[in-house]
């Protein structure tokens, strides 16, 4: 028996080890911080927390934890409702005003990673449609360069041009940022923290890039969507706007609340430069 434990032991404390290893590996290669929507929730600032309680006890419906009153849902509680964020790339294009037709009829809001050349430069009006009916703006780069490929002046500015693009039509300045292809570094951060975004990456893709077979895309969407996590999707291909409504339709039955980025994270604020990863 002395024998039989020691052997345990000794794999034990062997496995630990490895285990160990395998965590200083990751944390070595990691060079920006990256927090989940859950955890983002749990450790919001208690001043946020209160202050989010009380938004939604003004609202009358903090047990349910989403608000009654007119708005799509803006005082949603991800803490007690079964949430995902739905979010769209690359636009405004010109199936977005459809897109907007359709989120507007199913209550539902969205946050749009947008485009600046040939996209918001072309198309202030649904930019200036995306804020008016409640969406989330946010931003997609200038050019869609990949950020960790140039130089950090190119990078900065792939980001704040189109931070001063939309300010310019709206009067807002985002405050997410989704770095191209998601890849992003300590650079890449850096210079998000500057310029006052956070990142948000996905855990939900339909890669509709590849495809505008709308029942695939809505296939794909439904199959890999969990709570607290981020869709992305494309308004700038055909196939993906006439799947919204059954996604839609699909994840309400399923128990869902779909809502922007910022509102999976509340009662947190985004972070500068942090990485928000399902």
């Amino acid at each position: 028996m002395p024998k039989q434990m020691s052997a345990v032991r000794r794999t034990s404390i062997a496995g630990l080890l490895t285990a160990t290893s395998l965590v200083l590996a990751l944390s070595s290669c990691a060079s920006y911080d990256v927090t989940a929507p859950a955890d983002a929730r749990a450790e919001a600032p208690a001043a946020d927390v209160k202050a989010k309680d009380a938004r939604l006890a003004a609202a009358g419906d903090a047990k349910s934890g989403r608000k009654t009153a007119s708005g799509g849902g803006d005082e949603v509680d991800c803490r007690k409702a079964k949430c995902v964020a739905l979010t769209f790339d690359a636009g405004p294009s010109e199936n977005t005003d459809r897109l907007l037709d359709i989120l507007k009829r199913e209550k539902v809001h969205a946050t749009f990673f947008m485009l600046g050349q040939n996209h918001i430069e072309k198309r202030p009006a649904e930019v200036k449609r995306i804020d008016a009916e409640g969406h989330e703006l946010a931003n997609h780069t200038w050019s869609h360069q990949i950020l960790t490929d140039v130089k950090p002046e190119t990078a900065w500015r792939e980001i704040s041009r189109v931070q001063y693009a939309v300010r310019k039509i709206t009067g807002k300045s985002p405050k997410l940022m989704r770095p191209p292809q998601g890849r992003t570094d300590e650079n890449v951060s850096k210079i998000s923290k500057e310029l006052g975004v956070a990142q948000v990456l996905w855990s939900v893709t339909a890669k509709d890039y590849q495809t505008n077979d709308s029942a695939l895309i809505t296939k794909r969407v439904l199959e890999q969507t969990e709570r607290d996590g981020i869709i992305l999707l494309h308004d700038i291909y055909r196939g993906t706007v006439p799947a919204v409504p059954g996604i839609l339709k699909e994840l309400k039955k399923r128990g869902y609340t779909v809502v922007t980025v910022s509102q999976l994270l509340s009662p947190a604020k985004p972070e500068p430069g942090m990485v928000y990863r399902p």
